[in-house]
């Protein structure tokens, strides 16, 4: 089972949080709020926040964006995952996915499916890698970040975190850009 190796030290890593919505602003946005507090409880550092609308080239030109950014190393956001015809962000992160981590979904399925049942079939959530950047979508509700963070995301951003955690494979994600 997993578990944090004491004897490492602990590495933070810069996250970028987007909330999409047509709807909320800063003062509204309560899942980004969510995700603040816990990056930071955390000991990480919120690189960047920003709210954008359902836009799927607006989306994903600032995740490129992001991506191209040496101060950033992961991109949550929040919100547009859903089937609704607004509901744009994963078609967005698809755009500029590299690789896909297709268990992230999953995983966030049955962390969801213990939650809230069934309902869990209504989520697209879903992560990858681009320009050696991780990128998660999370759904826009507080409690899908709380979930997601608290049962994923602090697990596999944490480098002491064993056997294996997304933190320690970080500075191999863009070795094929590197090759001559």
């Amino acid at each position: 089972m997993s578990r944090i190796d004491e004897t490492k030290d602990f590495i933070a890593v810069r996250i970028a949080v987007l909330t999409v919505s047509d709807t909320r602003d800063l003062a509204e946005d309560r899942s980004g709020d969510v995700l603040v507090a816990r990056i930071e409880a955390a000991g990480h550092r919120v690189a960047d926040r920003r709210i954008l609308r359902d836009e799927r080239a607006e989306i994903a030109d600032q995740l490129r964006a992001w991506c191209a950014d040496d101060g950033v190393d992961v991109v949550i956001s929040t919100g547009g995952t859903g089937l609704t015809g607004r509901d744009v962000t994963v078609e967005a992160h698809r755009d500029v996915y590299e690789k896909e981590i297709d268990a992230f979904g999953t995983v966030f399925t049955i962390v969801s499916m213990n939650k809230i049942g069934t309902s869990a079939v209504q989520s697209r959530a879903t992560g990858g890698v681009a320009n050696g950047t991780y990128l998660f979508a999370l759904p826009g509700s507080p409690g899908a970040c709380k979930d997601a963070w608290d049962e994923i995301l602090v697990k596999q951003l944490d480098y002491r975190h064993r056997p294996c955690n997304f933190v320690e494979i970080m500075p191999r994600l863009d070795e094929h850009q590197r090759r001559k």
